[in-house]
C-alpha cells in the first residue's frame, strides 16, 4: 500500500531525527541517588504494525491514553488512540485512516479526549474530540501542509492550543468547536533557516498561566504567558540545552520542574526553574526514541517510538524520588 506524500514526509523526518549526530547539551553527571528508579516496561508495542508511540496523557483512574503514528512507521497501517490500564492491558479506542498520523492528545475534566490528526486530506486534518461513550468528530480544521503536534487544554476547558512543528505557530481552537486561529507565530517557534532536524515547535503544555513549548530543532524550552485578554505575552527561553527535545511534562501542577523526552539521544532530562538541566534516564534504562512523558503522583510514564533498530516501541513506568529532585543537580 503506497503512503500519502505527507505520511512519507513524516517518516523521512523521523529517520533524520534518529540518524542526526547529536552531542548532548544536557548537564552530564551522576546523581548521588537516581531521580527516577524502578524503570520497567508497562506495555510493549509492535513498531512494524504502525505502533510508533507519539504522545501520552495520564488519566485520573491511573490509566493512560497513548497516540500512535500509524503509517509514519509502517506503510498502510492506521494510527490509533490506545487506552492502557494500570495492569498494562491495551484497548484501542479510536482507529484512524491509512496514511494519517495521530500526534498530541489531552483530556478534559469530563473525560473527553482531544487529539490531533495529521493528514493530507483536508476533511480529516485538524483537532478531534472523543466524548465519553461517544464517537470521534473533528472540531477544527488545520492546514494540510502543517504538522500539528503537542496539544493542551486550558484550565477553564474552553480553549485548546496546538503546536505546529512546520509553521512555527501555536493554534488556538475552541473546545466546543470552531475555527482555528493562529494564537502566536514567532521565530522562536519556527525552524532555523537550515535545520538538521525538521521539527520546530513540538511539545506543548498549559501550566500555571502560561503556554510552554519545546522547539526540537533549536533545543529550547519556551514559556509564553497568557495575558488577561488571552493574548500571548513575551516569550521567555527557559533553557536552550535540550538537544533533540520532543514532548515534556511537569513534576506537578504546582511545580516548574520539567521532565523532557530527548528523542534522538534516548534520554529523559530534568529542567529546573533556573534553566539548569540534568540527564536522569538514558538508553541503559531501556529508552528507545522517547517521544513524550507523563507524570501522575510519583509515577513517570514514557512513550518510546522505537524509531531506531531494533524498533523497541513501548511504554515505560518509573518512580520519581522528589527528595532527590529538591536537592538540585549534583556537582
Amino acid at each position: 500500500m503506497k503512503r500519502s506524500g505527507l505520511a512519507a514526509a513524516i517518516a523521512a523526518a523521523a529517520a533524520v531525527l534518529v540518524s542526526a549526530p547529536y552531542a548532548s547539551a544536557a548537564t552530564e553527571h551522576a546523581s548521588l541517588k537516581p531521580v527516577v528508579t524502578d524503570v520497567r516496561t508497562l506495555a510493549a508495542f509492535d513498531f512494524t504494525a504502525g505502533d510508533a508511540l507519539e504522545n501520552i496523557t495520564a488519566n485520573p483512574d491511573n490509566s493512560l491514553t497513548v497516540s500512535t503514528l500509524g503509517g509514519r512507521s509502517a506503510a498502510g497501517e492506521r494510527p490509533t488512540l490506545v487506552r492502557i490500564a494500570p495492569s498494562g492491558r491495551r484497548t484501542v479506542i479510536v482507529a484512524g485512516q491509512q496514511g494519517d498520523a495521530f500526534s498530541g492528545n489531552t483530556r478534559g475534566r469530563d473525560g473527553t479526549i482531544y487529539y490531533n490528526v495529521v493528514s493530507a486530506d483536508a476533511s480529516r486534518a485538524g483537532v478531534w474530540k472523543l466524548p465519553p461513550g461517544g464517537t470521534p468528530r473533528r472540531i477544527a480544521a488545520l492546514p494540510t501542509d502543517g504538522l500539528p503536534n503537542g496539544l493542551a487544554l486550558d484550565p477553564a476547558g474552553r480553549t485548546l492550543y496546538a503546536a505546529d512543528s512546520t509553521k512555527g505557530t501555536v493554534w488556538a481552537v475552541p473546545a466546543s468547536g470552531g475555527k482555528a486561529t493562529a494564537w502566536l507565530t514567532a521565530p522562536a517557534l519556527a525552524l532555523p533557516a537550515d535545520p538538521s532536524i525538521p521539527f520546530g515547535a513540538n511539545g506543548l503544555r498549559f501550566h500555571r498561566g502560561a503556554i510552554w513549548v519545546s522547539n526540537t530543532a533549536k533545543g529550547t524550552l519556551l514559556r509564553i504567558p497568557v495575558t488577561a485578554t488571552g493574548a500571548p505575552g513575551r516569550i521567555h527561553t527557559v533553557t536552550s540545552g535540550l538537544t533533540g527535545v520532543d514532548d515534556f511534562n511537569f513534576l506537578s501542577d504546582h511545580s516548574d520542574v520539567v521532565f523532557a523526552a530527548l528523542n534522538g539521544l534516548d534520554q529523559v532530562a530534568v529542567v529546573r526553574p533556573d534553566g539548569t538541566t540534568e540527564t536522569v534516564l538514558t538508553a541503559s534504562d531501556g529508552l528507545a526514541s522517547p517521544t513524550s512523558v507523563a507524570v501522575r503522583g510519583n509515577r513517570l510514564y514514557i512513550t518510546n517510538a522505537g524509531f531506531a533498530e531494533p524498533h523497541d516501541a513501548k511504554v515505560q513506568r518509573g518512580t520519581i524520588n522528589p527528595a532527590v529532585l529538591n536537592r538540585g543537580p549534583a556537582s
